[in-house]
């Protein structure tokens, strides 16, 4: 068959040579070839015809109308339809026909389908537009001193410059948002016209009113004179700029932790440090463009909004109180009364006449507790009998010592057990715990009868508890010479080669 290049080298040639024989020689074709190509002055693929019928009968006519039935669904899959053929018309279709089936399908909905979905490329404007999203983290397989690190990152982008910033969290909370939105705009310095975000259920989510932004979220775009848009509902094209970020940060910080040689590390400071690392040299490249932004940016308010949600309850009885679905306990001294909470993305505050009196770490998730047993032993003591059956006995053990030391004082009688148990917890609290939990491991290593007043004069010794620690006492070497002296002086007999 002869090629475009060929005839192309033809044409050149017929000019230079003195016979159309030499110059379809050269070319590579016979001379009658050549003689056809000048005549026609054109290119094979000029002259070939397309090839627009069918070398073998179409297996699929006879389903086809039916098959267009189904095709009006554009989420349907060719071999999700070609799999129920298959099954409706038993030994009619091979699994060998799926590729052609999928081709056909595939030429039907480009030439006479229903039309796509049309994405329309917007213009961004410096100083216009930034958009924010959260992105789960697990994926990347982050570990902070060997433990997996489940989070959250806070994505912030402005869509112009592209500069991009983030911030760990662990839920996609409003008290979260609103701390990556500040943190981002008190780092740039300036605020933009508006901020766009998905339908978060914490910002712009009303059971009652979708439509509406919630209020707490409305307060914080005023208080920033900013504009507040939200996406429509499965349309995530409308935030783009952050989703795409997502995917490049991602893949930015993968290649990084590659490079690193580990996914480990020492402590959460560390992985910000290394978080913050990442951000810069991903922003190196926009800082032109990001003064050009900051321009047309606005001032900043004359402070930031407070990142908490402020709640008022009463303590119950139990010296708890119930926050965000979870269980938390505050001091017996604030029983019924009416406090203060203020609820941060990480922390809990708890104000009583307009002083914080304690502040405890947020659980995540729901119908979780955290109880603080120095906040109600001096009761448990008065009534040691509650010990056994309490509801959240389990916080009240604040190492696996601490439980492994009342199951030894319960064994034999569980009401003395906890009456010694809810003492030794008094002491950790009164005196120190660490000090408590050295003194309950020397005794439980020495298989020692556990009780109350052992432990306190172990703690309340002026020796150093570690110096009690059996597994730091060092045993001389024995003198076999020694023994030879025994020997003599209780036998009478002379001892030889230390036999007898």
């Amino acid at each position: 068959m002869v090629t475009d290049r060929q005839v192309r080298r033809l044409f050149m040639l017929i000019k230079k040579e003195h016979s159309l024989a030499v110059a379809a020689a050269k070319s590579g074709m016979d001379e009658e070839t050549a003689r056809k190509y000048k005549k026609l002055g054109r290119l094979p693929s000029q002259v070939k015809k397309p090839h627009n019928w069918r070398t073998h009968p179409d297996p699929f006519r006879e389903v086809w109308e039916e098959a267009k039935d189904f095709l009006d669904n554009p989420g349907l899959e060719a071999k999700a339809l070609f799999e129920h053929f298959q099954r409706k018309y038993s030994d009619k279709f091979q699994d060998g026909q799926l590729r052609s089936f999928q081709r056909k399908v595939k030429i039907w909905r480009a030439t006479e389908g229903p039309g796509k979905e049309v994405y329309f490329p917007q213009k961004h404007f410096p100083g216009d537009l930034s958009e924010s999203d959260f992105t789960h983290m697990k994926p990347l397989g982050i570990t902070i001193a060997g433990e997996l690190f489940i989070h959250l990152i806070y994505h912030f982008v402005l869509t112009w410059s592209n500069w991009e910033t983030g911030s760990i969290c662990f839920s996609e909370s409003l008290e979260a948002l609103s701390e990556g939105f500040q943190n981002a705009f008190w780092e740039l310095g300036g605020v933009c016209k508006r901020h766009r975000t998905d339908r978060l259920s914490a910002a712009v989510y009303k059971e009652c009113n979708p439509e509406e932004f919630t209020t707490r979220y409305k307060g914080l775009l005023n208080h920033y004179g900013i504009h507040g848009e939200k996406i429509n509902p499965g349309h995530a094209n409308e935030n783009g700029d952050i989703e795409q970020r997502h995917n490049r940060l991602k893949k930015a910080l993968n290649q990084a932790l590659i490079l690193r040689g580990s996914r480990n590390f020492s402590s959460r400071e560390e992985y910000k440090r290394f978080l913050k690392k990442i951000f810069n040299q991903l922003n190196s490249g926009r800082l032109k463009k990001l003064k050009e932004e900051l321009k047309e940016f606005r001032r900043l308010p004359q402070k930031r909004l407070n990142d908490f949600k402020c709640i008022k309850k009463k303590v119950g009885p139990s010296s708890t109180l119930s926050i965000a679905h979870n269980t938390y306990s505050v001091h017996s001294r604030l029983i019924r009364e009416k406090v203060e909470i203020r609820l941060f993305s990480e922390k809990i505050e708890i104000w009583y006449g307009q002083k914080k009196v304690d502040q405890l770490p947020r659980l995540r998730g729901d119908k979780g507790h955290h109880i603080q047993y120095r906040h109600i032993i001096d009761w448990l003591v008065r009534k040691p009998g509650a010990f056994e059956n309490y509801r959240y006995r389990d916080d009240l053990f604040p190492t696996i010592r601490f439980r492994m030391a009342y199951d030894q004082l319960s064994f034999e009688n569980k009401l003395r057990g906890a009456k010694e148990y809810v003492k030794i917890l008094r002491l950790a609290a009164k005196e120190n715990e660490d000090k408590v939990d050295n003194a309950l491991s020397i005794l439980l290593n020495n298989n020692e009868l556990l009780n109350y007043k052992l432990v306190k004069d172990l703690v309340c010794t002026k020796k150093d508890i570690a110096s009690f620690n059996l597994n730091h006492v060092k045993v001389s070497d024995v003198k076999l010479s020694k023994y030879d002296e025994l020997f003599k002086n209780f036998s009478g007999y002379e001892v030889n080669d230390g036999i007898r």
